[in-house]
Parts: C-alpha cells; structure tokens; sequence
C-alpha cells in the first residue's frame, strides 16, 4: 500500500514542516486540510500556490488530496455549494492532487432526498473535474457514513471522476463490518483513511494499533496500489498526543497489518 497522513493532525503547521515530516517518517503522500485557518486554503495566490508544489515536489512527496469541506447533500441552493466546489477543485490542479475530498452533510433530511442532492450536484461538478484532471470522492461520514450509503450517492452519479473515500471509523460506527464496506465501496474507491480510538464513546484519536478499529480487517483486501491515509484528528481533539512523534510507529503498524498473507 501507498501511505499518507492528514494535516487534521498536525493543524496549522507550515507547508515545510509537513513535507519534511512525510519525507523522514516514510510517507510517500499527504491529504491536505483546506481551510481559511491553514497554510493551504482556497485563498491562495498562483504564486503560493506554484510554493507548494514545488516543496513537496523537492522532496518526492505526492500531494494525495484535497480534504475540503463541501457538503454535497446539504439543504440549500445548490449554486454555493457549486461555487465552492469548483474552487476546490482548480487548487488541487493547481497544486497536482490527485482527488478533492466532499462530505454528504445531509443532516435529518429524508434519505432519499438527501440522496438526490447529492447525486445532482456531484453530477453537475462531474465534467469540470473531468476536465481539470481531478476526482471528487464523497466520504463515509456524517449522513452516509456507511459504505452502502457513500456507494449508493456514487453510483447513482456513475461518472469515472466521481468516487469514494472510505472513513473505516464511521463505517464501524454504523455497524457495517469491513468486508461489507470494502465489496460496496471498491468499484469506486479513491482511498482509505485510518485511524484508532479507544471506543464509540471516545474517540480522541489513538496511536494506530492501540484502539479497538478493525484495521487489519480494513486494509486486508485493498489493492497494492491503494493509498492508506492517516487521519488523526487531533485538531478536533487538542489533549492527543502529538502527531509527529508518532509517524513512524504508525507506518510500521500500516505495513506490518497489510503485508501479504502467508
């Protein structure tokens, strides 16, 4: 497998910080948090932007994608929504990540209205990312969090720029066991996120390996080519420990768990 780490853990670190940890803990990408209060944001100049493309590119580390904050499902005009979207997705050709990261976001609405929101929309986004190069891939998260539930809104859009990310953390909260996940969600599966936490009840992000998610069960199926991507979201959690000095730790435990069988 190829593996990255999220910026959720290391919120507000700079540009250079990131690719030297990547670079020196083992880690061949990075899915970069887009927000106004990170170094990354949709803010940012073509001269910034040309910036950051050329510090990861200096140190071989690929930015693997874009994790915005675009909830494709929610009630609502849909013209914002697009708007934002089409923003994010001219950065990550910009900076050459590969996928744009969309939450469904469909709160209490009906299922299937929510289902249809969010289909329309990514539809409607579905030719520009075509033709900017970049895949748009809806999280198991929030409204959808289960791997049926992301499938089923990617399905119903069915356009090769349009995908899925598995989240196995939400994909065990709603109960949906990883072989499950995994048969619904690989016809259009962009990557996998990890992580691990003490329960359903807590969920301040642990160390890979020390909390109760299934993950060898997780990654067991997944094709060589996958990227795994470490999301510890310790900007949500402050108290965690801090990412860094688990990194390495962290990749060993993603190599050992997903080595091919015997």
């Amino acid at each position: 497998m190829k593996l990255a780490f999220s910026t959720l853990g290391v919120p507000g670190v700079p540009v250079a910080e990131v690719v030297r940890l990547a670079a020196g803990n083992g880690y061949q990408g990075v899915e970069l948090r887009v927000h106004p209060e990170e170094p990354v944001h949709l803010g940012l100049s073509s001269l910034e932007r040309a910036d950051v493309v050329e510090a990861f590119k200096a140190a071989g580390v690929e930015i693997v994608a874009l994790a915005g904050y675009v909830r494709v499902a929610a009630e609502g005009e849909d013209e914002p929504v697009l708007a934002e979207l089409s923003e994010l997705l001219k950065l990550a050709r910009d900076l050459g990540a590969s996928y744009v990261r969309v939450f469904p976001g469909g709160g209490e609405q009906d299922q299937d209205a929510a289902d249809a929101t969010a289909a329309r929309r990514l539809g409607a986004a579905a030719p520009a990312a075509a033709d900017l190069g970049v895949s748009i891939l809806l999280e198991t998260h929030d409204s959808h969090r289960a791997g049926v539930d992301a499938a089923r809104v990617v399905a119903t859009v069915g356009h090769p720029r349009v995908g899925a990310i598995w989240d196995v953390l939400h994909t065990w909260l709603a109960g949906e066991e990883p072989v499950a996940s995994h048969a619904v969600l690989a016809p259009h599966l962009g990557y996998v996120q990890v992580k691990d936490v003490a329960s359903a009840d807590d969920l301040t992000p642990l160390p890979l390996g020390s909390g109760v998610l299934p993950l060898a069960r997780c990654v067991d199926h997944l094709d060589p080519q996958t990227w795994v991507c470490w999301e510890y979201e310790k900007r949500w959690h402050p108290d965690a420990a801090e990412l860094p000095g688990l990194l390495s730790a962290g990749r060993e435990h993603l190599l050992r768990i997903g080595a091919p069988k015997q």
